[in-house]
């Protein structure tokens, strides 16, 4: 098994897409937009990727957040609220926010599991600042750390009720960033003791299955090094200080904040210390570059994998999609 997780070109697998991966065995798959029609063509997509990947547990993962970032989408599919309404609601109903979070989150996995997504990127755990670029923005739940901390397990928590694994994001923390990461590369000059705050949501969800890491630099742990790319900041903050122990992947190696071809991306980032690369835009060129100068995926990546995969074999737990929905609704209504 390679460590890395790759985008998909359309509707259904290629045949060079399918002859490539039977060789390559990527540890798993990311779908877009561009790979969501409706129900019976994303059942049969991944119905297709457990086939090939000989895996019923094969990580397939789709951003679906809620507000702006959904790759499933009306009117196939129906809209969720941003993660911000839950910070809002959480001003005035801390309990209530919580569970209207977990609610959103179940009915959320559910949608997903219905189609065969088993892995969803989501929660961001990004605090947020009043200069925060807006890449972030209504994204986050708020600015508070406790409070990003308890929201944000509780959507852990609501997704593994549907079946579905949860990913913490963006590590160890893109709330200061302002710039877009997608376009340019982030710096942030902040204090090792101003940065505690954001790490602290990360710190209290260390035990979360999977996480994600951000290509911002951090000048006071490594000034020269995104943190993707820095086995300063995978190292001594994201697996020390942080003390997370989940598997780490990184945030899609095509955004302009890193430089460099993908191969040569691919193998900074697992030289670094993450586990997994995330490549999202199925461009077969730079996917047989990444897959030539990687090699196997290691034991510790191996049993990083099936932990976080076995956080959902329990299977989906009782509750209905409309009566969670009209849960939250009715919880969110209160603010």
């Amino acid at each position: 098994m390679k460590p890395v997780i790759f985008g998909l070109a359309g509707l259904e697998l290629t045949a060079g897409e399918r002859d490539f991966f039977k060789e390559t065995d990527p540890l798993g798959y990311i779908l877009f937009k561009r790979n969501c029609a409706d129900r019976a063509q994303m059942r049969a997509l991944t119905d297709s990727l457990r086939t090939l990947s000989g895996r019923d547990d094969v990580p397939i993962l789709i951003d679906q957040e809620g507000g702006r970032v959904a790759r499933m989408q009306p009117p196939e599919w129906p809209a969720f609220p941003a993660p911000a309404v839950f910070d809002a609601l959480y001003e005035v109903a801390p309990v209530s926010a919580v569970e209207a979070a977990r609610a959103n989150a179940h009915a959320l996995g559910l949608m997903l599991a219905e189609v065969g997504v088993n892995v969803d990127a989501l929660p961001l755990l990004d605090v947020r600042r009043p200069e925060t670029s807006n890449v972030i923005g209504d994204r986050s739940l708020g600015s508070e750390p406790m409070r990003v901390a308890a929201l944000g397990q509780a959507v852990i928590e609501g997704l593994r009720r549907a079946g579905v694994v949860g990913i913490v994001k963006h590590m160890p923390g893109h709330g200061r960033a302002l710039v877009d990461s997608h376009l340019e590369l982030p710096r942030v000059s902040a204090s090792a003791e101003e940065l505690e705050t954001d790490i602290a949501p990360f710190a209290s969800l260390s035990d979360a299955p999977m996480g994600m890491t951000c290509h911002v630099v951090f000048e006071a742990w490594d000034a020269e090094r995104p943190a993707t790319l820095s086995p300063t900041v995978v190292n001594e903050i994201i697996r020390g200080r942080i003390g997370f122990d989940g598997l780490l992947m990184t945030d899609d190696i095509d955004m302009k904040a890193l430089s460099g071809t993908a191969g040569e991306k691919a193998a900074a980032a697992l030289a670094a210390g993450c586990d997994v690369v995330l490549d999202c835009w199925a461009r077969m060129d730079e996917m047989v570059e990444i897959a030539g100068r990687i090699g196997d995926a290691s034991p510790a990546m191996l049993a990083r994998l099936d932990r976080a995969m076995a956080t959902i074999t329990a299977g989906p737990q009782p509750g209905g999609f409309e009566e969670l929905v009209a849960k939250r609704d009715a919880l969110l209504a209160l603010a």
